[in-house]
């Protein structure tokens, strides 16, 4: 069987936090502080009022599906993928709602990706360990920006590689390094690299490997 690559699409394949910011401003005059990773901290309204939680959610839901194609490719995503699907199954899971995923699969064929997407909510450990079995990969490698799901993956489906990538510039500075991730890469050549010798490998990952033993 072939090997398999499950990856992430925000902050991973496409910009979407310098978009969303840039449509928080333009659309509802909310500034997006790009250097928090918490959102609520980094979303302020310039009347001064403070956002719930349900709000804040509502304006991502008025960003997916309607806003998408203001998003941007990462420099490299695309070849390293075409690399990669020379040798692997590959598989977008994205944490958006189920009506978004033609949307998602529309915007990642006009920058040149295309690969099954499936669309998902809550944690990602569940859904990569049926990926993994669906498949019957013998070695799998799981990218995303987000430590929750790697800690979820590490949980549900520990023989999984987990690859932390934090892809927007002005954001990766201030996210620490994922804990249950094996290794944290930011640039898509060197991701491709380390990728790439994981399966040529061919073996599962260890239950737990502290951040950076994988070079």
């Amino acid at each position: 069987m072939k090997p398999l690559l499950i990856c992430d699409c925000d902050e991973v394949l496409l910009h979407m936090v310098r978009h969303f910011g840039t449509w928080l401003d333009e659309a509802h005059d909310i500034e997006f502080d790009l250097s928090s990773h918490d959102w609520s901290r980094a979303m302020k309204p310039r009347d001064g009022s403070t956002l719930t939680a349900e709000a804040m959610w509502g304006y991502l839901d008025g960003f997916f599906p309607a806003e998408m194609a203001r998003q941007t490719v990462v420099p490299h995503a695309r070849e390293s993928l075409e690399a990669l699907a020379e040798q692997a199954d590959i598989v977008i899971l994205t944490n958006l709602r189920d009506h978004c995923r033609e949307h998602r699969i529309a915007q990642l064929d006009t920058h040149g990706i295309v690969h099954r997407v499936e669309c998902n909510q809550g944690g990602k450990g569940r859904p990569v360990a049926q990926l993994v079995e669906e498949h019957g990969a013998s070695v799998a490698v799981f990218v995303d920006d987000l430590a929750t799901h790697h800690e979820s993956v590490a949980r549900e489906a520990p023989h999984v590689f987990r690859l932390h990538m934090v892809s927007e510039p002005s954001l990766a500075p201030h996210v620490p390094v994922a804990p249950h991730a094996h290794a944290r890469i930011d640039d898509w050549r060197e991701a491709q690299r380390w990728i790439t010798a994981r399966f040529a490998d061919g073996a599962p990952a260890p239950h737990h490997t502290p951040y950076g033993d994988l070079a």
